[in-house]
């Protein structure tokens, strides 16, 4: 983290019944920086829905989905066909150095799986690990909020 330049970011996040990952180029991470630090974890948050309702506006205005590479939030049960897509996505970039950031709660089933990629262009890192106020860090409630949208429907 930090002083690393990686190619690509992943962020695989779980809440409540849902898991979902977003990928970013870093090349796209600098077009972030405007409205990146409106985004906060969603517990620490005293009125959670008015808090949606801003960032799901801000989401659309901003065009958040359409900066990122690929994304996508499913039921939790579906999270091998998940999994399946992100290393997919790792197996067509075999030159790139790539970040991922993983749930804590999914880092070890994740991990046994990742053997079946060469690690050596990847740095994996549970998201508990992630430096307060890092770019990674604040990059990580991008996936964070897509969870909270899509639980609250909104």
């Amino acid at each position: 983290m930090g002083e690393k330049q990686f190619d690509y970011y992943v962020f695989i996040d779980y809440s409540d019944n849902l898991i979902g990952y977003i990928i970013l180029n870093k090349e796209k991470i600098k077009g972030c920086f405007p409205w990146i630090n409106k985004l906060k974890h969603y517990r620490r948050i005293k009125r959670g829905s008015l808090y949606l309702k801003a960032m799901k506006n801000m989401f659309e205005r901003n065009n958040v989905l359409g900066s990122l590479e690929k994304h996508k939030v499913t039921e939790l049960r579906y999270n091998l066909e998940l999994c399946s897509e992100i290393f997919e996505f790792c197996k067509s970039k075999p030159d790139s150095n790539i970040f991922i950031s993983v749930d804590d709660r999914q880092y070890l089933g994740f991990m046994k799986l990742m053997n079946v990629l060469d690690g050596k262009k990847f740095t994996i890192v549970k998201e508990g690990k992630l430096i307060p106020n890092s770019i990674e860090h604040k990059l990580s409630f991008i996936i964070d909020t897509l969870l909270n949208l899509k639980r609250t429907r909104l």
